[in-house]
């Protein structure tokens, strides 16, 4: 019983006196806003890295090897430091959003090396063979290369998203009250940082948990009874 009551103690100072539960859930807001957004523009991003990877061009793929290598050795916290405090320093652009454009150029970068090396696992004589029996170029991309590819980047695309929820984490550095600062305020305020900290932990844990179950789902095939 002590050990409820503890729980409860810690769940009434930290979460409802003040409606501190409305806060966190303003901040958790705020975390899935850069991660969503963040994702769906570095998906974009990557793709359009990739195809530059993949071009025959040498100037484009010099250029996006180039900055695919610093995008991806550069750690994201400094990324969003020098676009928020430098290139975006005399601006007057939310730093959420300043936050969403430096994790989709990190993502991204990490996206387009996962798409690329998806792609090149695809057999190239399974193109040649389709070619031959009548299909488009893009019939054949959409029916051969394409789902083959996903299979091989999914889980890889999976761990990327993980890594992105979990890296948003930073931008707290940057004045952004997001679910980890909001959670590291309520344990300053209560004089309770565990249990606030440890409440932030499972929150994370449990938007990972929910990308893995989102990934694992089995799509219905086409025709199924």
């Amino acid at each position: 019983m002590d050990i409820l009551e503890s729980i409860a103690n810690a769940v009434s100072k930290n979460l409802i006196a003040g409606n501190a539960w409305i806060v966190v859930l303003g901040g958790l807001k705020v975390t899935l806003l850069i991660s969503v957004a963040g994702l769906f523009f570095g998906t974009i991003t990557g793709v359009i890295f990739c195809a530059m990877r993949l071009s025959k061009s040498a100037i484009l793929r010099f250029f996006s090897k180039t900055l695919i290598a610093i995008l991806r050795g550069s750690p994201v916290l400094l990324l969003l430091m020098i676009l928020y405090y430098v290139v975006f320093a005399n601006s007057r652009v939310n730093a959420v959003y300043i936050a969403i454009i430096a994790f989709a150029l990190n993502s991204g970068a990490h996206i387009a090396e996962i798409m690329r090396s998806a792609l090149l696992a695809v057999d190239k004589k399974q193109l040649e063979a389709a070619r031959m029996l009548g299909f488009t170029p893009f019939k054949a991309f959409m029916s051969i290369t394409l789902p083959q590819s996903w299979r091989v980047a999914k889980p890889v695309y999976q761990n990327a998203i993980i890594n992105l929820i979990q890296w948003t984490s930073v931008v707290g550095y940057v004045t952004i009250t997001d679910l980890t600062r909001t959670v590291n305020n309520i344990g300053a305020r209560t004089g309770d940082p565990f249990f606030a900290l440890f409440f932030g932990v499972l929150i994370y844990l449990a938007i990972s948990y929910l990308v893995y179950i989102l990934f694992s789902l089995k799509t219905e095939k086409k025709g199924a009874l």
